[in-house]
């Protein structure tokens, strides 16, 4: 079974006194957290940098040290892809916690649109449970350094 290693990142920016997270919604119909392929010879960390600048056109993020999460699961690749590269695959992402204060997104041609939502709304608006995990610890750690 084929393995694919991704790097992201659940970003967010303050407001006042409202913590709003990035949520990109793909053409495959589901809401999920920026992410993408770990290219050769790449750090999980700056793949996950230059996946959120690509994916959002968001530059100035600031890691936040102490939080890493690790995502695993299996999907299956449309049946459309030539032979050798169909079925079932099992994906390992790394997920970096990190701030910004740029508001704009640029989105790339993999999806088809954003929200930045506060914490509730976030949960509710990702499709997946292991991605809603993945929020939920950030929100945790946010709450429990006080950023």
């Amino acid at each position: 079974m084929p393995l694919e290693k991704s790097a992201g990142a659940v970003i967010f920016y303050k407001e006042q006194n409202t913590i709003k997270y990035l949520l990109l919604h793909y053409r495959a119909r589901h809401w999920d957290l920026p992410k993408g392929h770990i290219e050769k010879g790449e750090k999980p960390k700056e793949a996950a940098e230059r996946e959120v600048q690509e994916e959002t056109g968001i530059k100035d993020i600031r890691f936040i040290p102490g939080f890493e999460e690790i995502n695993k699961y299996f999907y299956r690749r449309e049946s459309n892809l030539p032979a050798g590269r169909q079925g079932i695959v099992s994906k390992i992402v790394v997920f970096f916690l990190a701030e910004t204060k740029t508001k704009e997104v640029k989105i790339s041609l993999e999806h088809e649109g954003f929200k930045w939502l506060p914490y509730e709304d976030a949960l509710r608006q990702i499709t997946f449970k292991n991605a809603k995990k993945i929020l939920q610890k950030a929100n945790n750690f946010i709450q429990g350094q006080s950023l």
